[in-house]
């Protein structure tokens, strides 16, 4: 028997609805965070340093190009400046304020070091709450305004934005999350 082929082969891939599988192309990366982040960190470093001479600024532009390079983008995720600087401003005017009840927690705590019956008034416990933050910011600045204020530590956070904070007594996590929550949401407008 001879090995015959049909001459009319049909090539089934050129009549196929469906395209072949290309990859997604990645978002276009803005070099705007990249820079803020460069910027930022040479400011720093010049200003903490002290010292203006090639060697120290030099230095400083290795180690602002290693940061940048790691995690340029982790400082600023907007595409656009349009908001940037009110929201620093914002977070600027947040300042004092934290500064403010981070002194009268250190004032409650060393109340209650202290007192003469201090093993009676510290009474730990574990707090849970859901924030209403939205932003990952926003949520990163609240857990560590919560860790900064003394009496409380943040503990966990979850990506859906539970809270698990323990705090020394009652009234140290008695305003969670409370305040603290709004003045950070409007930091980042929300």
């Amino acid at each position: 028997m001879a090995n015959t082929k049909p001459d009319n082969t049909v090539d089934y891939q050129a009549f196929s609805p469906f395209k072949p599988f290309e990859p997604p192309t990645p978002p276009e990366k803005s070099p705007l965070p990249y820079v803020f982040t460069f910027c930022v960190c040479m400011i720093t470093w010049l200003v903490l340093s002290g010292k203006f001479d090639f060697f120290h600024i030099a230095l400083g532009i290795v180690s602002s190009a290693i940061v940048t390079a790691t995690s340029g983008d982790m400082l600023l995720k907007a595409r656009r400046i349009a908001g940037l600087p009110g929201a620093w401003l914002r977070f600027i005017a947040y300042v004092p304020w934290l500064l403010f009840e981070i002194f009268r927690a250190n004032m409650h705590v060393m109340r209650l070091v202290f007192h003469p019956r201090m093993m009676d008034l510290i009474d730990p416990r574990m707090i849970r709450f859901q924030t209403r933050l939205d932003n990952e910011m926003a949520r990163f600045i609240f857990a560590n305004s919560i860790t900064l204020t003394p009496g409380t530590i943040t503990v966990y956070v979850s990506i859906l934005g539970k809270y698990t904070v323990h705090a020394i007594d009652r009234a140290s996590g008695q305003g969670l999350p409370g305040e603290m929550e709004d003045r950070v949401g409007a930091i980042v407008g929300e």
